[in-house]
């Protein structure tokens, strides 16, 4: 989610006005992606890199985030959303947030709805670190170790692989972002930064990611005849 704080600079407000407005955007994609049969959600609210922001910033988003879970977290349950976090480990995150977090996914864990994945204090290194420490933990013997063996190992292991990564503003770049899970994801970059991405972005990108090739290293069946 990506161009919060250049959509504020474009209309010569400070970049909290521009997080401000990406809530109308999360909950409108959110329900977007319900309507339109997309089983597992995932929104890349902050980064383990976002921690090198002004403390200005980072109190605010805390306090925005706090606000956005505490509103919608009911509408989110009556839609039969289960909500999931990645990350949000660093002891610098308030307490009461990660309160706030917590009860979201008590109420919702039993929703059979889409899955909607919030990573918080997210990095993709970080959860690779992760799942190296608990295999070691483990004592699972270095040949025992594959690829399976290795993602039961991740955070959150149930999480599937990435079908689709879309981001915005036309930025082109991972960001540390789940990067075990997008080893094969389809990537699409709209311009549009996020706070003006609505519901029809979301079904145009969807669509492209339909009319894609996806071969996973194959090549295509040849036609008989």
């Amino acid at each position: 989610m990506d161009g919060n704080g250049r959509w504020a600079q474009q209309r010569a407000l400070p970049r909290t006005s521009g997080h401000s407005a990406a809530e109308a955007t999360v909950i409108d994609v959110i329900e977007a992606a319900r309507s339109a049969g997309v089983e597992w959600l995932s929104l890349y609210a902050f980064s383990t890199e976002n921690w090198r922001r002004p403390d200005e910033e980072i109190d605010f988003l805390m306090r925005l985030v706090r606000r956005v879970v505490r509103k919608h977290a009911l509408l989110l349950h009556a839609r039969g959303i289960r909500c999931r976090l990645l990350g949000a480990e660093d002891p610098r995150i308030p307490a009461p947030l990660a309160r706030d977090f917590a009860d979201l996914m008590t109420l919702t864990e039993a929703n059979r709805g889409m899955t909607l994945t919030v990573a918080f204090d997210h990095g993709g290194r970080q959860d690779i670190v992760a799942a190296a420490r608990s295999l070691i933990r483990a004592g699972v013997p270095a040949d025992a170790v594959d690829q399976a063996c290795f993602a039961a190992h991740l955070p959150v292991p149930d999480t599937p692989d990435v079908d689709l990564v879309i981001r915005t503003s036309g930025e082109q770049r991972i960001s540390n972002f789940m990067l075990w899970q997008v080893a094969y994801a389809e990537w699409i970059f709209p311009p549009v930064l996020w706070p003006d991405f609505r519901a029809p972005h979301l079904l145009e990108c969807l669509h492209e990611y339909r009319r894609r090739d996806r071969r996973f290293g194959g090549v295509a069946p040849q036609a008989k005849g």
